[in-house]
C-alpha cells in the first residue's frame, strides 16, 4: 500500500490536507477533514516542498482527479456508460486496491452531484500543485479523456473543460492544444499499431497532431516537440511533482503513444 494512501485511511491526513478536498476525501472514508486551507497553509503549504508535501499532492490529485471526472461525466446531463468504462479503466490502470477503488467510485458519484463544489475543488488543487505546470496539464488530459469517451465532446463538457482549464490557470490557447492533441491520440491509439505501420494518411496526420506539429513543421522543430511531450509526461518526473504512484501506467501509456507518432512520422520523411 503506497505511503500516502496508507496515512489517508489512517486519518494521518487530517491536519495534512483540508479545504474542500479534505472534507471530500475525508466524507468518502469516514474521516474529519474538514480543518480548512488555513490549517494547510499554517504548516507551510505547498512552497515548502517536502516528503510531506508530495503526499499530500497525490491524495489532492486523486481526490480531484475522480471527484472532476464524475462531475464532467455528468456534465451533458446523463452520465454514459462509456463515461464510467474510461473511469473504471482508469482505476484498472492504477490497480488500485479494493479500498482504493471504492474511494474513487464514491468521489466519482460526489463529482455528479448538484452541489459538487467545482471551482474551490480546483483553486484548492492549483494551489496544492503549486505552478507544477506539467501535473497540471496531466490533470486535464485526464478529464478531457473523460469527455471524449463517448466518441464526441458535447458543447456542455467543452464549457466545462474550458472553465476547468481556466482555473487551473492554462490559457485558451493552451487548452485548445490539449485538446487537439487528445482527440489525435485516441484516434491514434484505437487504430493500433497494425494501421500505424502501413504509414496511412490518417495515421499520420494524426501523429502529426499528437505531437502539436504539422507537416510543414521542420525536423528539428519535431523532434523538440517530442522531447519536450516526452519530459512532460514522464512517470518518474511526474510522480516526484506529486503525481500518486498508482498513476504511473497512465503517463507511461502516453509516453509509449508520443514515442509511436514520433516514429511514425520520422518514418515518413526519410528518403524513399
Amino acid at each position: 500500500m503506497m505511503s500516502w494512501w496508507g496515512k489517508v485511511i489512517g486519518g494521518a491526513f487530517g491536519f495534512m490536507l483540508g479545504g474542500p478536498l479534505g472534507a471530500l476525501l475525508g466524507a468518502t472514508l469516514g474521516h474529519g477533514f474538514d480543518k480548512g486551507l488555513a490549517g494547510v497553509e499554517q504548516l507551510g503549504g505547498p512552497q515548502n516542498w517536502n516528503t510531506g508535501d508530495q503526499e499530500r499532492v497525490q491524495a489532492a490529485f486523486f481526490t480531484a482527479t475522480f471527484s472532476v471526472m464524475g462531475y464532467i461525466a455528468k456534465a451533458d446531463g446523463r452520465v454514459t456508460q462509456d463515461e464510467i468504462n474510461i473511469a473504471r479503466r482508469t482505476m484498472d490502470k492504477m490497480q488500485l486496491d479494493g479500498e482504493q477503488k471504492q474511494a474513487a467510485i464514491a468521489l466519482f458519484n460526489t463529482g455528479k452531484e448538484d452541489n459538487f463544489p467545482l471551482n474551490e475543488v480546483l483553486d484548492q488543487l492549483r494551489q496544492e500543485c503549486h505552478r507544477r505546470v506539467n501535473l497540471i496539464q496531466m490533470f486535464l488530459e485526464i478529464q478531457i479523456a473523460t469527455a471524449l469517451a463517448d466518441g464526441e465532446l458535447h458543447p456542455s463538457e467543452q464549457r466545462v473543460l474550458i472553465s476547468v482549464a481556466e482555473h487551473l490557470g492554462l490559457s485558451r490557447m493552451q487548452f485548445e492544444r490539449l485538446l487537439a492533441m487528445a482527440v489525435a491520440q485516441q484516434r491514434f491509439s484505437q487504430r493500433g499499431a497494425g494501421a500505424r505501420a502501413s504509414d496511412s494518411r490518417e495515421s499520420l496526420s494524426e501523429a502529426y497532431q499528437l505531437l502539436g506539429e504539422t507537416k510543414a513543421s521542420s525536423d528539428a522543430d519535431i523532434k523538440k516537440a517530442y522531447r519536450r511531450l516526452m519530459s512532460q509526461h514522464h512517470p518518474d518526473k511526474l510522480v516526484s511533482k506529486g503525481l500518486p504512484e498508482e498513476m504511473m501506467k497512465i503517463a507511461t501509456e502516453k509516453t509509449q503513444e508520443i514515442k509511436a507518432a514520433y516514429e511514425l512520422v520520422r518514418r515518413s520523411r526519410k528518403p524513399a
